[in-house]
């Protein structure tokens, strides 16, 4: 009987690891190679039911359906941790405020705290939901969606076309091809400016494929540590006792480091976001940003 349930694991992870990989490579056939990946539950369920339509809808819509179970994980925490809001703050309530007012300040710092108020709510969002889905990849059975250059791909462009909106909407269209021309003044500047507008135009493209492609690589690279670690622990195990379903923890490490650069990274992408909006702001507004927000420190 224990045999039996022992084989029966193995060949549920067996199967959910080419579940894994045979989406992965039916993605590579279509976009762009990877590599197969950890089983999550979505390739456990298609193990189970490989020829379900349903579990095949979802294999599908992998990245997406694990965006919207992130979306709910975070309005599900910070519904439960505002839920009873006192003068002497639970713990839960005290980490949020912490975490929040430590963000914005640091949002404040680099906007000023006129432009920081207004701003934080996208840039603010933007850091949790980067956050959280960094982190979904060490929750077992789940998957970080940033690991997928088309997720990230997404978020840069949503911070691309919210900065031109911006830039559209505070400086006006004429004022803003000024600023792209890099403000001449006289006939040398103008002259200047012809090779200023074709630079200053690609460097606004570069910027969100610099933005996709740094937080694709730093969360896909960890996953794939995180995976050639925990595979390896469970293959040392099987060399000595065939069959097994556990292996020696040698990913554990790498679980630390992807915690912490998890972190670093949607610190990072929010801040880029937040300095490429104080790039397109009207110089007069925002030339006082260093005094409101030391201010704010």
């Amino acid at each position: 009987m224990v045999t039996e349930r022992v084989l029966q694991a193995v060949w549920i992870v067996q199967t959910a690891v080419e579940s894994g990989a045979e989406a992965t490579a039916h993605a590579a056939e279509s976009e762009s190679p990877t590599i197969p990946e950890l089983p999550n539950f979505i390739h456990v369920l298609h193990a189970y039911f490989p020829g379900n339509a349903l579990i095949n809808w979802l294999l599908y819509f992998e990245n997406q359906v694990f965006m919207v179970l992130i979306i709910a994980a975070l309005a599900f925490f910070f519904s439960m941790a505002t839920r009873n809001r006192t003068l002497v703050p639970s713990r839960m309530q005290a980490f949020v405020e912490l975490v929040l007012e430590r963000l914005y300040l640091l949002v404040c710092g680099i906007l000023g705290e006129k432009e920081g108020r207004r701003y934080f709510p996208f840039v603010g969002s933007l850091f949790f939901f980067i956050f959280f889905m960094n982190w979904a990849g060490l929750v077992p059975l789940m998957k970080s969606p940033t690991s997928n250059l088309k997720v990230t791909g997404a978020l840069a462009v949503t911070v691309f076309f919210y900065v031109q909106y911006t830039a559209l909407t505070r400086q006006g269209p004429k004022k803003y091809l000024y600023h792209m021309m890099g403000e001449p003044r006289d006939a040398v500047g103008y002259g200047v400016a012809v090779l200023l507008l074709p630079l200053h135009i690609m460097e606004e493209f570069i910027k969100p494929l610099s933005l996709a492609c740094r937080l694709y690589g730093n969360i896909f690279g960890e996953d794939l540590l995180l995976g050639i670690g925990l595979m390896l622990g469970i293959q040392m195990i099987m060399a000595v006792i065939p069959l097994t379903p556990i292996g020696i923890p040698l990913h554990l490490p790498f679980v630390l480091l992807s915690m912490l650069m998890g972190t670093i990274q949607a610190l990072v992408f929010t801040l880029l976001a937040t300095v490429y909006i104080v790039l397109v702001l009207p110089h007069g507004e925002h030339d006082g940003h260093e005094e409101t927000g030391g201010k704010a420190h």
